[in-house]
């Protein structure tokens, strides 16, 4: 464990604050929140709850589109993409729990992107940690940090609390 504290229910209340405001903007009122798998989507579920929102929130998977899918394959931990409804010309708010290469949302472009045409993404996550290989931005993020390549951050859960573990490869 590094020295680096980081508060995951605080940044969440942050974030949600960024998410309430984001979504009152005239081209934002009624996106779809969609949650990348899994962090992003107990986010995105959580968010979805705590905006008063009915139903629940789109999940999307990477899997199918992963630059790393030869040497990662099917991983059977990985949920299936679910979207609720059409995305055709909606708004879509995708929500990650860490932004680090910008891998994971270009593969989760790809996903959306076979479900149909949105109007406009923009990118939510808990936390950005620098080190972007492909240019991919977090309209909303709650913190910004630098980390070195052999640090990982880990969003879990513990019951409704969420935890974030900053771990060396």
């Amino acid at each position: 464990m590094s020295a680096l504290a980081l508060d995951a229910e605080t940044l969440y209340a942050d974030l949600l604050t960024q998410v309430r405001a984001f979504l009152t903007q005239p081209d934002w009122v009624g996106a779809q929140l969609v949650g990348i798998w899994s962090g992003g989507a107990w986010l995105a579920e959580r968010f979805q709850r705590d905006l008063g929102r009915a139903g629940a929130p789109g999940l999307i998977s990477s899997r199918l589109h992963r630059d790393d899918f030869n040497a990662r394959g099917l991983s059977s931990g990985t949920g299936a993409t679910q979207l609720r409804e059409s995305i055709d010309g909606s708004p879509i708010l995708l929500i990650d729990d860490v932004l680090w290469t910008g891998r994971t949302t270009r593969a989760v472009l790809n996903e959306l992107f076979d479900y149909g045409r949105p109007a406009r993404v923009a990118l939510a996550v808990l936390v950005d940690r620098k080190g972007r290989e492909l240019p991919v931005h977090a309209e909303l993020a709650a913190a910004r940090i630098s980390l070195p390549a052999a640090q990982r951050l880990h969003l879990k859960k513990d019951g409704d609390t969420l935890v974030l573990d900053v771990e060396s490869a």
